[in-house]
């Protein structure tokens, strides 16, 4: 028993010193593991800041060997960069560079198309904003830049992105096609052919009509047909520009191959010029004759009473047609006309990137979108936002020319009617030369 009270002490001292060292080992332990996660925090830090950066230079179009001055926006998390740097620090310069449109324009878009991109809170998640929809789309329609970097930009998913893309086309669409891209008015048919007399010196005319080819990815079926005449993969649109350079009437979703004259016979913009929509009831008076208005076209479209186009030059085996002097004037004339529809269909192209460059969308998108940058051109014109020359000047650099289409074999059905009215405007402008 005396031994062990004397061993009793040294017990609890043995014990008392392991303990300790179990406790300082854990201690150093824990130590050892929060710097570790310190420094790994920190690693992540890093290179998320430096993605950030990299994919605002992206977006902003910078080529990653310039030096690039550092913006107060430029690091910031993606998760509130909309809410804290666009509705806030963004400048008018801003929203014109990356949404096409001012600040006002783009309330105004988002006021019109709430009724159809408002969404309801969950209990899981909160709804996105109507404003943060209708930017991401719009970025994705100016740029044209892939979905993984405007989903970066924004803080949500990339099926959010496309959603987003896909539900405003729609919307613009269904809501605001009534408003922009409409049959024009008496009034209006007036205006356009006084700009088409004041501004390009063709008289009597109220609209030209134009083709627009836009590059899509090899669709998966019947891919040949979609191949146009420039040998590339497009969808084919039928465009009827005013002489304001707005567009009256858009035909889209047809393949790259078709006949554009076999899309302009079977439009509603054919039936309605036939039956004398654009023109007054009672048809304006031209060189003595009760006239109706007519339309420009291009050579692959058929001549016909209301749609003019340019003397062909008839080439043979070994010779060809020579024109006349009146009729070369002619064709200078009008087509130095049709110009308008180029200078509105480039400008739709600068503004709406997503038609220059070649579209990663399916099939079933790519007419809507087609309609949706129409309209809206429409409607950044009618507000008077601003358009930058170096828009153009990147579009016309990058982009493939746009196919031209071959004479139609067949003519129209009321050619002798056609080739009268033609000759009125060939005389008119013998008298204006003379």
């Amino acid at each position: 028993m005396e031994e062990e009270e004397q061993l009793r002490p040294f017990m609890f001292l043995m014990t008392y010193m392991l303990l300790k060292r179990r406790r300082d080992l854990n201690n150093a332990n824990t130590q050892r593991r929060g710097e570790i996660q310190r420094r790994i925090r920190h690693r992540q830090y890093f290179l998320q800041r430096q993605r950030r950066t990299l994919m605002m230079m992206i977006a902003g179009g910078m080529r990653s060997n310039v030096r690039v001055r550092t913006r107060p926006w430029s690091t910031t998390p993606s998760t509130d960069w909309w809410e804290r740097v666009v509705m806030t620090e963004f400048q008018p310069s801003d929203w014109l560079d990356k949404f096409r449109m001012s600040r006002e324009t783009f309330f105004y878009l988002c006021d019109k198309l709430r009724p159809r991109l408002a969404r309801q809170d969950t209990s899981f998640r909160l709804a996105l904003p109507v404003e943060k929809r209708v930017a991401v789309a719009l970025w994705r329609l100016a740029s044209n830049i892939e979905y993984r970097t405007i989903s970066t930009l924004f803080g949500v998913g990339k099926s959010t992105v496309c959603r987003c893309v896909r539900d405003m086309c729609h919307a613009i669409v269904a809501l605001l096609s009534s408003i922009y891209l409409r049959p024009p008015s008496e009034q209006e048919l007036e205006d356009s052919a006084r700009l088409f007399l004041s501004n390009w010196g063709f008289p009597h005319c109220v609209a030209a009509v134009a083709t627009l080819h836009t590059a899509i990815i090899t669709p998966s079926n019947n891919a040949s047909d979609y191949a146009n005449p420039a040998g590339w993969l497009s969808v084919l649109s039928q465009v009827a520009v005013s002489g304001r350079g707005k567009f009256w009437d858009v035909c889209a979703s047809f393949p790259g191959g078709t006949d554009p004259a076999d899309i302009f016979q079977n439009s509603s913009l054919c039936a309605t010029a036939a039956e004398g929509g654009l023109s007054p009831a009672l048809p304006p008076v031209f060189m003595g004759n009760s006239l109706r208005y007519v339309l420009l076209g291009e050579a692959c479209y058929p001549l016909q009473s209301w749609l003019m186009k340019a003397y062909p030059e008839e080439k043979g085996r070994g010779s060809c047609t020579a024109l006349t002097q009146p009729q070369r004037l002619f064709n200078g004339q009008l087509t130095r006309a049709l110009r308008v529809s180029e200078e509105a269909l480039l400008k739709l192209r600068a503004r709406w990137q997503c038609l220059s460059k070649r579209n990663d969308c399916g099939l079933d998108v790519v007419p809507t979108m087609i309609l949706a940058c129409c309209i809206l051109h429409n409607m950044c014109e009618s507000h008077g936002d601003a358009f930058r020359a170096e828009w153009q000047v990147e579009v016309t650099e990058a982009e493939s020319p746009q196919p031209t289409h071959k004479q139609p074999l067949t003519h129209s059905i009321d050619q002798s009617q056609a080739e009268e009215v033609r000759q009125l405007f060939h005389d008119y402008f013998e008298e204006q030369n003379n």
